[in-house]
């Protein structure tokens, strides 16, 4: 078994040594010895890496090492997606630089009141961290300086994306010198984090910590179908069957799209048809919902769903096979990525069985006739989605951000940021995703309070 790097190996401050030594921290992880190197060196980096894997202590070292106490201004910003989040970095910076003298850190969240962090500010600080939405805020309003900040931290950069903090890193980021050392840390790397990364970014390193379970794994299953009836009793069936909480069922015509949406909905699945002749906003409240997880099945054709890019699909159900096999391949591929199982069912008739004959000779697919689950599976409930959505009837026109959101949410009486999912802003409306145990409560803090002075209507989306 490979031993763990010790920490000892590292050009460290011999304060900072010792401390770790008085933690019982001796061996760094994984994330910690790829990036902290790097990261002592001055590199940009940008490390890909789960919760947990220690990832705080490597970027937390990295800025203390760096900082210098007698300069009494914000040398570092370190920015997370929820309130709950700042607090533990922050905590743990504190636990890091027990051994350095007349640190002091500065947390400035969402949710919390603003005299404080404003006489906070006013006294100083050399690390501040917070999220998006309040660090934006005390900027714009001119009581946060950071025209010092040599080392920025963007941590669970992918979650603050999903949670459309976007605009607001933009206009963090944009102030901060550019002569800075930049560490971008996240669980995922979609599209969004690569573009942000080319823009703020100086020639980083590219960390990768591997899961242990890193390679995709897709399983394929066929079954055969007697007529149109057992097709559409065989699609809630599977879904029963994997205990889906996110599934796409391709579909090859918009008529059939909605028809089996309507039929699941009939049997108690929360599902929405994604097809040409939807509105656009009924488009989108459609992808806000499912990506969010606020509906378990989407009903979809292969048009509609290009550009869909949606983490974390359990289950795909071809309910016919592609007219073309490369589309069958695509249609397939969204599910068991980032190393996640992921299974794929087709359903096939007799006049099909040429189709699948194509498939196996041109895309060397294995096809295997399998059984069908019990009938039975139809008497039980399909489990609710974990999250619901909520809608307000103010968006970007009306100045509404999601930090707004969040802050109203997570405030006195509200409920926690962990409890809070994507939230989208479009120019009229704006959605959150909030988890289902507490949408009552969010429903209530959101209604009763104010977003930028105004009150909107706020109203929870229907199961269908």
């Amino acid at each position: 078994m490979v031993q763990n790097p010790s920490f000892d190996q590292l050009q460290l401050p011999v304060d900072l040594l010792d401390n770790l030594k008085s933690l019982e921290y001796h061996a760094m992880t994984p994330v910690q010895a790829q990036s902290l190197p790097l990261v002592l060196e001055g590199k940009d980096i940008i490390a890909q890496a789960k919760t947990g894997s220690g990832k705080t202590v490597a970027f937390g070292l990295g800025l203390l090492a760096r900082l210098d106490v007698k300069k009494f201004r914000i040398q570092t910003l370190v920015l997370c997606p929820t309130r709950e989040l700042a607090d533990q970095v922050a905590r743990e910076i504190r636990k890091l630089a027990r051994a350095v003298h007349n640190v002091k850190v500065l947390t400035l969240c969402g949710g919390m009141p603003f005299g404080p962090q404003i006489g906070s500010l006013e006294h100083g600080a050399h690390i501040v961290v917070g999220t998006p939405g309040r660090i934006e805020e005390h900027l714009r309003k001119g009581r946060l300086n950071v025209e010092h900040v040599q080392t920025l931290v963007l941590d669970e950069a992918d979650r603050m994306l999903d949670m459309g903090f976007q605009a607001s890193l933009e206009a963090i980021i944009a102030p901060i010198p550019t002569q800075r050392q930049t560490l971008l840390f996240s669980a995922t790397f979609p599209e969004e984090i690569e573009k942000i990364s080319r823009n703020i970014m100086n020639s980083p390193e590219r960390i990768t910590v591997e899961s242990p379970q890193e390679e995709s794994t897709i399983s394929q299953y066929f079954h055969p179908v007697d007529n149109e009836t057992h097709r559409r009793q065989a699609v809630g069936l599977l879904l029963m069957q994997d205990k889906a909480t996110s599934a796409i069922v391709f579909c090859n015509t918009k008529r059939e799209c909605q028809e089996v949406a309507d039929e699941l909905s009939d049997q108690g699945f929360s599902a929405l048809a994604l097809h040409g002749d939807l509105e656009q906003r009924d488009r989108d409240q459609v992808l806000v919902r499912f990506a969010n997880k606020s509906v378990s099945v989407l009903v979809a054709t292969d048009v509609a769903a290009r550009g869909l890019d949606i983490e974390e699909l359990d289950t795909v159900i071809n309910y016919h096979i592609a007219r073309d096999p490369e589309v069958h391949v695509h249609r397939v591929g969204r599910t068991g990525r980032a190393g996640s199982h992921g299974r794929a069912h087709t359903l096939y008739g007799e006049k099909e069985n040429f189709k699948l004959r194509l498939l196996e000779e041109e895309q060397g697919v294995v096809v295997e006739r399998e059984i069908l689950p019990p009938a039975s599976l139809l008497n039980e409930r399909p489990a609710r989605p974990p999250m619901v959505t909520l809608q307000i009837d103010g968006g970007k026109k009306s100045k509404v951000r999601p930090g707004d959101i969040l802050g109203a949410l997570t405030g006195e009486g509200g409920i926690e940021g962990s409890d809070v999912g994507k939230i989208q802003i479009f120019p009229m409306s704006s959605y959150v995703a909030v988890k289902r145990e507490v949408a009552k409560t969010a429903l209530k803090k959101l209604g009763a309070g104010k977003l930028k002075g105004k009150n909107f209507r706020i109203r929870q989306l229907s199961g269908r």
